[in-house]
């Protein structure tokens, strides 16, 4: 039995240290693009087990998704694929390592550039995991964080 839970997301408040102001329906930073549109990604989560997501080998584990499901994220959101390698990638908004899901609802296409792009939000759900890990931090608050506002997490980490 697959658990989804979808994580009801508040508008972003932003304050001046993030910087992020609202374009569109995604958070832009100069001309980044830091969230996915929510309607089509609001975020999925496949468990809110800390011990499960700690455990050695679980991300790579519950890595799942299909080259039919990458096209169809591409395509939700208007674009080709495949994208030119290191362009783009199919990105859990709420990391696997963070308990997310292989879920459409979970999935974007997140550019790298301009920065900050996915190599940043990967520091960040890296970061986030050695703090739920060691515990430090509640893994559902976690899961709030990197929905929420990701870039104020890495620009208070960096």
């Amino acid at each position: 039995m697959v658990l989804c839970i979808y994580i009801a997301l508040h508008p972003l408040t932003h304050t001046s240290t993030s910087q992020v102001a609202a374009v569109g329906q995604a958070g832009h930073v100069g001309a980044a693009v830091l969230y996915p549109n929510r309607a089509l990604t609001p975020g999925g989560v496949l468990t809110t087990d800390s011990a499960v997501v700690c455990k050695y080998g679980y991300a790579a584990s519950v890595r799942n998704v299909p080259v039919k499901e990458k096209a169809a994220v591409y395509e939700e959101y208007g674009l080709t694929y495949p994208q030119a390698p290191g362009g783009y990638e199919v990105d859990h908004f709420i990391a696997l390592e963070l308990g997310g899901s292989n879920d459409l609802q979970n999935l974007w296409p997140e550019p790298a550039e301009p920065r900050p792009g996915f190599h940043e939000k990967d520091e960040i759900e890296n970061y986030l995991h050695t703090q739920v890990c060691s515990g430090r931090m509640s893994l559902l608050n976690a899961q709030h964080e990197i929905v929420s506002d990701w870039y104020a997490v890495y620009t208070r980490s960096h």
